[in-house]
């Protein structure tokens, strides 16, 4: 039966002839083309048909296809469509079932995400927008935007440094390159910014109040399994704990003395129901069996309760590790002293504008000193580009001796004033190029609004510390290749 069959499925029946169903089927390189009804067909200048055209789909779907290394299994949705579907998302800024329904009744998206023929059936449920995340991570999207950018970025810089010319070693804080070293070409403007997560500000008080209703549920939760052997529920003063929990923060204004004591009533609530879990453990109750929520959450409610402890105690407000999130407790407070915000809680982001097209240098969720991460970049562009960068441009931080002595060996630029004592005729050229480092370094300011603003990035709604990194990196990408179809628009229309 399997050999008659053969013509019709020749993958399928193959692979089940030998036993195999394989998970994951690389993507056929090539543009497919969408068959919509009536005859219609989509613009050339649609800007889905664009993007479908100028996206490395190749170079994506060798590097999704090594998640799947197993051999049995459901097949997997495509590399196009996964990264497709992110993709939207972080252009239009919404939610994973937004993003179906708009692929759902959106025949260019559909293209884009390589259909072949128009469907109004789901394409897939929401929930997989959580695996796309997972499958498509942080380290992939760096090597997937090397290889979209890095050719229209040199562009760029030669052009660039046709038009300024030399090599900036007279220049401000220059130096002589090295011998055997390429001639240094184009501009690097490096900075650093916090993408926040979507929590509420967090409060000693407010964390609190939630990981003593957690304990509650764990409590309940435990209790069920030892209802059979006739145990009585143990006492955990919820009523009471809730009640002086809202007197407190129902008071618009509060003393110290007040402060100190809703924090200890809290914590003791805290310590009895861990207590209380501790005993019920040992009555034969098995915290495998609770819900997978709180199974996650009882060791970050556990080291939260040291860490307030520990401070409550010493009467300080400083902790190594400070947990700020129960449900995402990765993130760090990042004191960045802007006046709106002037502690963001959330990823450190060290980026590198190149040609108008910026690169993740670096991403973590403890504070860092960018300062540190100039020699890495320096070292990336010349990785990607062949040669070091003619100017670094920076602010105030970046100015470190072991920097400024790493530049001048390289014959790298580096912005801001030379050390020792400078006559004022220098002082006056130093003035005059800060100024245009200064204009120069509005760019990399200009790509944080907008990847902020337009992209997701001002308020990252991803729970967990792999799916917030890939949606960090897709609207850095996503604002690289809308620059990218802008310019190849252009070069089109000329």
């Amino acid at each position: 039966m399997v050999y008659c069959l053969q013509g019709f499925y020749p993958k399928t029946i193959k692979n089940l002839a030998d036993g195999v169903v394989k998970m994951y089927r690389r993507e056929v390189p090539g543009q497919k083309r969408l068959d919509l009804p009536y005859g219609v067909e989509l613009r050339v200048d649609n800007r889905w048909v664009q993007l479908a055209r100028i996206m490395p789909w190749e170079k994506i779907d060798r590097l999704y296809s090594v998640n799947f290394e197993g051999a049995n299994g459901q097949v997997a949705k495509s590399s196009r469509l996964a990264f497709a579907a992110l993709y939207i998302q972080s252009r239009l800024d919404i939610t994973d079932e937004e993003t179906v329904s708009q692929i759902q009744e959106n025949p260019s998206m559909q293209f884009f995400c390589g259909f072949e023929s128009y469907t109004t059936e789901k394409p897939f449920d929401s929930s997989l927008m959580v695996h796309f995340r997972k499958r498509i991570t942080a380290e992939m999207m760096k090597a997937i935007t090397e290889e979209a950018f890095a050719t229209e970025a040199k562009k760029s810089i030669e052009k660039d440094d046709d038009g300024k010319g030399g090599n900036g070693s007279a220049g401000i804080g220059g130096g002589r390159p090295d011998a055997s070293e390429k001639k240094p070409k184009g501009t690097m403007l490096l900075d650093a910014t916090c993408c926040p997560s979507d929590i509420h500000y967090p409060t000693d008080i407010g964390l609190l109040n939630q990981a003593r209703e957690l304990t509650e549920q764990v409590v309940d939760e435990l209790h069920e399994q030892l209802l059979p052997q006739g145990h009585e529920k143990p006492r955990t003063y919820r009523n009471v704990a809730r009640k002086a929990y809202l007197g407190f923060a129902k008071k618009r204004k509060y003393t110290q003395p007040q402060l100190r004591l809703a924090i200890r009533q809290q914590l003791q609530y805290v310590r009895r129901n861990l207590e209380t879990i501790s005993k019920q453990v040992e009555q034969g109750a098995k915290l495998e069996e609770i819900g997978n929520d709180l199974q996650k959450k009882l060791p970050t409610i556990l080291e939260l309760y040291c860490q307030q402890k520990q401070m409550f105690d010493e009467r300080t407000h400083k902790v190594d590790n400070r947990i700020v999130s129960i449900s995402q407790p990765h993130l760090r407070s990042i004191v960045r002293g802007k006046t709106n915000a002037p502690v963001e809680f959330g990823a450190k982001v060290a980026t590198a504008n190149i040609g108008g097209f910026t690169f993740v240098i670096h991403m973590e969720y403890d504070n860092f000193s960018e300062a540190k991460y100039l020699k890495e970049s320096a070292e990336e562009y010349k990785r990607i580009f062949g040669f070091y960068p003619r100017v670094i441009i920076g602010d105030k931080l970046y100015g470190t001796r072991e920097n400024r002595d790493f530049c001048k060996s390289r014959g790298i630029r580096l912005s801001g004033p030379r050390l020792g004592r400078k006559s004022e005729e220098f002082k006056e050229a130093e003035r005059e190029q800060a100024y245009q480092d200064s204009r120069e370094r509005n760019a990399i300011e200009g790509d944080y609004g907008t990847v902020k603003r337009k992209y997701g990035l001002g308020r990252i709604m991803a729970k967990l510390r792999e799916t917030a990194q890939t949606a960090i990196s897709f609207g850095f990408f996503v604002k690289n290749m809308e620059r990218l179809r802008g310019i190849l628009s252009t070069e089109v229309s000329e």
